[in-house]
């Protein structure tokens, strides 16, 4: 496993983040404690050590479980949780959104789940839509003030909050604003339109989640099976429900043929051209297996703009300048 700096902060992460909402079965679907400890297992064993949970995970089961596995070898890892939506299934709402008291609430209930001093990257799990992100700012310079949290980071949230959030924490001198996520996939490029450029423009590292598409990607549901279209009740799902999105899956299996590896490879693979550190989510250590697997997968020049044109929302150009383009094409695409 490689290592890369993760945006304007000293942190050195590994190139892949282990996803843990399938550690634990509050939800009626995940992985039970003894495989959620041989899937953390092996990415420790791989290099692995950036992992990324939240209280709302499995009921709060994925931070217990972490709590656990991390029993003397917790500095080994980058520990990354969230808040906003509680630990249980009907939550009581202060302890739920965004506001200091549902910050101060939550940290101290995954502190304890953790078995931990401190978390160092703390996300709020996306807008509540009512709590200002000054109060979210001074939040988490409270919590860095009394070394509970070293990070903070905004998932979810749109380009023009994050924007304000990172210039209210300048400008007050409070913890700044580290990180951002958000969704990105061949079936999910909505975020190239605006998140990366902000993203990158503040210097903030960028973690992006479900680069199967819900599993999609893998073409595993055309074979009958049913993972996250079911599992999690159809959501953070992407469905086969369109002909471009028939094309996206066609051409990664093609590629994925031509390579002789698996579509989720590719997937992945295209994922972390981008330059974010992209989260796997697997629910056993077979898939663990197959998607670091993309680690060792070489798109060409050829194959990565394959990829981009079939996906692209635009009818004639891809989202993005890919590293992997020519002058002329980058040139074109940001015209």
């Amino acid at each position: 496993m490689n290592y890369k700096s993760f945006g304007s902060t000293g942190l050195s992460v590994s190139e892949l983040a282990l996803g843990t909402g399938n550690f634990g079965t509050g939800w009626g679907y995940g992985a039970d404690p003894d495989s959620s400890k041989a899937i953390f297992n092996a990415y420790a064993e791989a290099g692995g050590n950036f992992i990324d949970t939240a209280d709302a995970y499995q009921f709060g089961q994925s931070e217990e479980l972490l709590g656990t596995l991390l029993q003397g070898r917790r500095d080994e890892f980058v520990l990354a949780t969230k808040f906003t939506n509680g630990a249980a299934a009907n939550a009581n709402r202060l302890a739920t959104g965004n506001s200091r008291r549902a910050l101060v609430t939550s940290v101290e209930a995954s502190l304890r789940r953790l078995k931990t001093d401190r978390i160092d990257i703390y996300w709020a799990h996306h807008p509540d839509g009512v709590t200002p992100v000054e109060e979210i700012v001074r939040g988490f310079e409270d919590l860095a003030r009394a070394g509970k949290i070293l990070y903070a980071g905004l998932s979810n949230f749109p380009a023009w909050r994050l924007s304000r959030a990172v210039t209210l924490a300048e400008l007050t001198n409070a913890l700044p604003i580290a990180a951002a996520q958000f969704e990105h996939s061949l079936v999910h490029r909505e975020p190239e339109a605006d998140l990366f450029q902000a993203s990158n423009a503040l210097g903030l590292g960028i973690v992006t989640w479900s680069p199967l598409g819900g599993g999609m990607l893998t073409g595993k549901y055309r074979q009958g099976e049913k993972g996250r279209a079911e599992g999690f009740g159809g959501k953070v799902f992407q469905a086969e429900n369109s002909a471009q999105r028939t094309l996206i899956l066609d051409t990664v299996l093609e590629i994925a043929s031509e390579l002789g590896v698996s579509a989720s490879q590719i997937a992945i693979a295209w994922a972390g051209t981008h330059g974010a550190v992209p989260i796997i989510g697997p629910r056993s250590e077979q898939q663990l297996t197959d998607n670091l697997g993309a680690l060792d997968v070489r798109l060409s020049h050829e194959q990565v703009c394959k990829l981009d044109a079939v996906s692209s929302l635009s009818p004639s150009e891809p989202l993005r300048s890919s590293p992997y383009q020519s002058n002329e094409t980058h040139a074109k695409t940001v015209a």
